[in-house]
């Protein structure tokens, strides 16, 4: 049990990183859950990408690079509604215009300064094993806010989910709700950067919750099951890159996607047994 305990007992970076891990992988677990749901990890996917330049602006100018992801991500979500108020466009169109002109933005600005050559690793990859306690206090806090918008909102977000106009129908503002859960996505993506990377706290939102998405039939319970794989990736991602000096960012994420094709696989070959029974 030794190789399994004694990264964790032993080294408070591998304590911090768990700690860390575990309270990205309840984050997620919430607002992964209606991502998958009302399919929007296109969006999801540009905001993770979106952050990019704007932490690339804030390292440059010397400011916080968690406030350059909240502008990144603001951009995003504004200049959706933007663009989608001023034009015919759709909202997949003025999406994916955002997520390329600010990817591209981002690609200009890491290539032009000295600056970032030592910290683009830790922009794309996170720093899982440096995280801070400051960094812990806002993941918590970021946790906190997510749980009461979304305990508090729990009936217009799953009608929005499944029915749009069934949402409007019961009373509620569809698109008020839209948007309130479009800042909780750039929420999570801001706050959760700094541990796992802009590129891969797309993964943590996604993996997860399509677990959850194939064990469960309601939102409840594939929150659970979310936030159960989430927190058991973290664990073994963590004891993988201890040991196999992987990155740990990747590991962990890696290994959400791996438990994910093997759940897939487990509930398809359960079907087929089904099929052949009846």
């Amino acid at each position: 049990m030794g190789n399994f305990v004694d990264p964790f007992l032993h080294n408070g970076f591998m304590q911090r990183a768990l700690f860390a891990g575990i309270l990205v992988s309840l984050t997620c677990a919430i607002v992964g859950t209606y991502v998958v749901l009302r399919g929007m990890a296109f969006i999801g996917d540009a905001l993770a990408h979106g952050v990019l330049p704007g932490v690339a602006g804030a390292i440059i100018l010397g400011l916080p690079a968690m406030l350059g992801a909240a502008v990144g991500a603001a951009v995003m979500v504004g200049g959706v509604g933007f663009i989608t108020a001023r034009s015919k466009l759709s909202n997949d169109t003025a999406i994916g215009l955002l997520f390329i002109g600010l990817l591209a933005l981002g690609v200009v600005l890491v290539s032009s300064s000295n600056k970032l050559t030592g910290d683009l690793e830790s922009i794309l990859f996170g720093q899982f094993l440096g995280v801070a306690n400051t960094d812990l206090l806002a993941q918590a806090l970021a946790l906190l806010v997510v749980l009461v918008v979304s305990v508090f909102s729990a009936r217009p977000f799953l009608l929005l989910c499944f029915d749009g106009d069934l949402t409007r129908a019961m009373g509620y503002k569809a698109q008020w709700y839209h948007r309130l859960m479009l800042l909780l996505i750039a929420g999570t993506v801001v706050v959760s950067f700094q541990t796992v990377g802009s590129l891969l706290v797309f993964g943590m939102l996604l993996a997860p919750a399509g677990v959850g998405a194939l064990l469960a039939k309601r939102i409840g319970t594939m929150m659970m099951w979310a936030a159960v794989i989430g927190i058991v990736s973290t664990y073994l991602g963590l004891l993988a890159s201890y040991h196999f000096s992987w990155a740990a960012g990747a590991s962990v994420v890696l290994t959400a996607v791996a438990i994910f094709f093997v759940v897939l696989t487990g509930v398809s070959l359960k079907k087929s047994v089904q099929g052949v029974r009846a």
